[in-house]
């Protein structure tokens, strides 16, 4: 199983994940449910993100064997990690022990289906990934995905379900800033605050760039009139029926509890309002202008199937909207966030709101910037935007 790094921080967690699971370490979990059913075969993917001092990971388990109620994944640092804190999982720890059981709502694992939690802890001298797992007692493999370095890296390989290729001639969209040959955007470019325009700037930067030497960077205040966006010139009213996009974001603050939005699509299907993306509660999510619609439903256990940004580095952000069904995908470096999945099919903490409306998104258009609802502000760079009628990888 291949996984791809989802880099994220201690700043980027919301309050209540941080304090929703504390894992208790060296305390016996009381009030774990006990795991029905024996795993024949498992996977664990084990991606982490290490700075100085500590770490996060993402973790996966697949069930291999016959259908769970109830599960209970364990392994062993080799180094001197620590779990503080967990999220979709009840993790404990003794000595070097961890086990992380599963919560009510994923509890279910059957054949061939996949839990993700994840957690976070401290370390001292060493932080080496765990290569060895037993769910419900029966080994299984693992494997752990490092963390890549700041620079580009060849793109992950596609996989027969998932075709993405990374170039995007042709599309809509297509755009590495290098034809920009001012400070404003211009061209392709233009600087727009639909709403109302306040102190936020967007600017074309020579000094930060993913690839090139040209990047947009926005530089977004806090505040409801400090709106303001690059906006796309081209009609893309007749792109589709799936509308791919695909781009380069550099966030330099996590994102806020509070309501924000980077990226923005007037919508036909709510007369010209806005299909946004933008975080809340410190995770990513979608937004609908007209009802104020949240992909996923910000509950704790919503907010925690999708996922907080990192900071200080280049990200890849792709989605998909079918403008046929209510149909939608969303990815950040390659790793599809379960909260922001639509599928037509009602999934509790996901889509609620969501599918209330039943007539699928329609995008016109594509403005890339900065919104605020009141707290928040961010200086952030965009790069190699695409937009088009076919998949576009990282």
């Amino acid at each position: 199983m291949n996984a791809t790094l989802l880099r994220v921080c201690r700043r980027c967690l919301p309050l209540w994940a941080l304090m929703m699971t504390v894992a208790a370490v060296a305390v016996p979990a009381l009030a774990a449910p006990r795991a029905q059913g024996a795993a024949a075969g498992c996977a664990v993917t084990y991606t982490p993100n290490e700075w100085t001092g500590g770490f996060t990971a993402q973790i996966r388990v697949t069930n291999l064997g016959a259908a769970l109620n109830g599960w209970r994944l364990e392994w062993r640092y080799s180094g001197d990690q620590q779990v503080t804190s967990a999220w979709n999982a009840q993790v404990t720890q003794s000595g070097s022990a961890v086990t992380a059981v599963n919560a009510a709502h994923n509890a279910v694992l059957a054949t061939g289906a996949s839990a993700d939690f994840g957690l976070q802890g401290t370390w001292r001298t060493a932080d080496p990934a765990p290569t060895a797992f037993a769910l419900n007692g029966t080994p299984c493999g693992g494997t752990a995905t490092p963390t890549p370095t700041e620079t580009p890296t060849a793109s992950p390989t596609a996989t027969p379900t998932d075709p993405v290729p990374t170039g995007c001639a042709g599309a809509a969209v297509c755009s590495d800033f290098e034809d920009q040959t001012g400070t404003v955007p211009s061209g392709a470019w233009q600087t727009t605050a639909p709403d109302c325009q306040g102190a936020g700037k967007v600017s074309v930067d020579r000094s930060v760039a993913y690839s090139g030497t040209r990047s947009l960077r926005v530089d977004g205040g806090a505040g409801y009139c400090n709106h303001v966006f690059a906006a796309s010139t081209r009609d893309l009213s007749s792109v589709g029926p799936v509308v791919y996009v695909r781009m380069r974001v550099r966030h330099t603050t996590a994102l806020p509890t509070g309501h924000v939005t980077f990226v923005s699509m007037p919508d036909a299907s709510q007369g010209g309002k806005a299909l946004r993306v933008g975080g809340q509660n410190g995770a990513l999510q979608w937004n609908r202008e007209t009802d104020d619609a949240t992909l996923p439903e910000q509950s704790p256990a919503g907010v925690a199937l999708s996922t907080p940004l990192p900071a200080g580095r280049w990200l890849c952000l792709r989605f998909q909207i079918d403008t046929t069904a209510q149909s939608m995908r969303t990815w950040v470096d390659d790793q599809e966030v379960a909260g922001l999945r639509v599928d037509g099919v009602p999934t509790q903490n996901v889509d609620g709101q969501w599918l209330a409306r039943a007539t699928p998104p329609r995008p016109t258009g594509l403005r890339l910037g900065w919104e605020s609802y009141g707290t928040g502000d961010d200086t952030l760079w965009f790069d190699d935007v695409a937009l088009g009628s076919s998949p576009i990888g990282c």
